[in-house]
C-alpha cells in the first residue's frame, strides 16, 4: 500500500532549505516550506488539527458546515480539508485580502462572504463577529474559531516546532514567527522553550499592528491596527491563541521593507513566496545581521506567492498603494 492515500496525508513533514544568496550575516538562515502543503500554506496544519479535534470530541458531525473568519489561508485549509472529510465550508474574508484567494476558495466549493475591513474588533461588522453570528444562525454548523480555539497553537507545538528541531538536530538559536491568529509562535515558542530555552523566540511585526508594542508592554492606544498590506499577519487585538510570554523580541517591518524582500527573496533564492514571508524574512535578516557569532535562524515560507502576482510581485499594484 502507498504511504499516501489522500491529500491529507500530504500536510507536514514540510522541507527547510538555506538562505545562500542574500547577506545573512555571520548565521545560517534557513526557510521552512509551508507553501508544499497541499493548500498551499501553513494554515493546512491548524485546519487539520482543528477539524480531527472537533470530531473526536463530537462537535462537528456527519453533514454540518465549518464556519470560520479567516484572512484566506486557513479558510482554504478548512475547505480543502472539509471537502476531503464530506463537510460544507463557510468563510467570512475581509475585503482587503487578495482576490484570488476568493477565486480559490470559491473554487473548491466554499461559500465566501465578503466583509469591510475598515472597523474595529469591537464593532459588530468585524468579520469575526460577523462569522460567529453566521454560525449561531445556521444549524448543525461548527465555528473553527482559529482566534481561540487551542487546537490552533497545538497543532504547531506537535508538528511544525518538532520537524523544526530534528531538521536542524536540535541546533536552533532563533525562529521568526509573524502573528496573525498567534497559533504558530505561541505553539513553537511553548515547544522550544521547554525542549530548547536557549532558542528565541522572534515576532516579526507589520507597522501599524499592535503585537510588537503588546510584547514590549507599551501602551497601544495610539497603534492604529491597521496601515499594512502584507496579508495575514498583523493584529488590532491579541487573540486568546497568542501567548505573549513566549516571545523574546520583535521587530517592526513596514511596506516597503516587506515588499521589497519577498521580491528579492524570489530574484535571490528562487522562491516565490506569499506576501506576509517579505515581513518575517526581513525580520530575519534583520536579527541575523545583528548577531556577532553563527547562529542558526528559522523562517517560513507560509504560503504560495503565484496568490499575490497581481499585487506583491505587480509593479503597477505597488506603485499605486506607493511602494517601492
Amino acid at each position: 500500500m502507498p504511504d499516501v492515500n489522500t491529500l491529507l496525508d500530504l500536510i507536514g513533514n514540510t522541507p527547510i532549505v538555506q538562505v545562500k544568496n542574500m547577506d545573512t550575516g555571520p548565521c545560517n538562515l534557513y526557510l521552512k516550506l509551508e507553501n508544499m502543503n497541499p493548500g498551499s500554506s501553513i494554515k493546512d496544519r491548524v485546519a487539520l488539527n482543528i477539524i480531527e479535534t472537533a470530531e473526536r470530541e463530537g462537535k462537528l458531525k456527519p453533514g454540518y458546515t465549518i464556519i470560520e473568519a479567516s484572512a484566506g489561508n486557513t479558510a482554504m485549509g478548512l475547505a480543502l480539508i472539509g471537502k476531503l472529510k464530506g463537510y460544507n465550508t463557510k468563510v467570512v474574508i475581509l475585503d482587503k485580502m487578495n482576490h484570488n484567494k476568493i477565486l480559490h476558495l470559491r473554487a473548491i466549493g466554499a461559500e465566501v462572504v465578503v466583509v469591510k475591513s475598515d472597523v474595529g474588533p469591537n464593532d459588530p461588522d468585524h468579520y469575526i463577529a460577523v462569522a460567529k453570528r453566521m454560525a449561531e444562525e445556521t444549524p448543525n454548523s461548527f465555528f473553527a474559531g482559529q482566534f481561540s480555539n487551542m487546537s490552533n497553537p497545538l497543532a504547531h507545538e506537535l508538528s511544525t516546532a518538532p520537524e523544526i528541531y530534528n531538521q536542524l538536530d536540535g541546533n536552533v538559536d532563533a525562529v521568526v514567527c509573524g502573528v496573525g491568529s498567534g497559533g504558530t509562535i505561541s505553539g513553537i515558542g511553548k515547544f522550544f522553550k521547554e525542549k530548547s530555552p536557549k532558542t528565541q523566540i522572534i515576532v516579526a511585526d507589520p507597522k501599524g499592528s499592535i503585537v510588537k508594542a503588546s510584547v514590549e508592554g507599551k501602551d497601544t492606544r495610539d497603534i492604529p491596527g491597521s496601515g499594512w498590506f502584507v496579508e495575514g499577519i498583523g493584529e488590532d487585538f491579541i487573540p486568546d491563541t497568542l501567548n505573549l510570554s513566549y516571545i523574546d523580541k520583535g521587530y517592526e517591518i513596514d511596506n516597503d521593507e516587506a515588499f521589497k524582500t519577498i521580491r528579492d527573496v524570489a530574484i535571490s533564492e528562487g522562491i516565490l513566496g506569499g506576501s506576509s514571508c517579505g515581513t518575517l524574512i526581513a525580520a530575519a535578516l534583520r536579527y541575523c545581521r545583528e548577531q556577532t557569532e553563527e547562529k542558526n535562524v528559522v523562517t517560513f515560507i507560509c504560503d504560495n506567492g503565484e496568490k499575490y502576482l497581481n499585487t506583491a510581485y505587480n509593479e503597477e499594484w505597488l506603485k499605486k498603494k506607493n511602494i517601492l
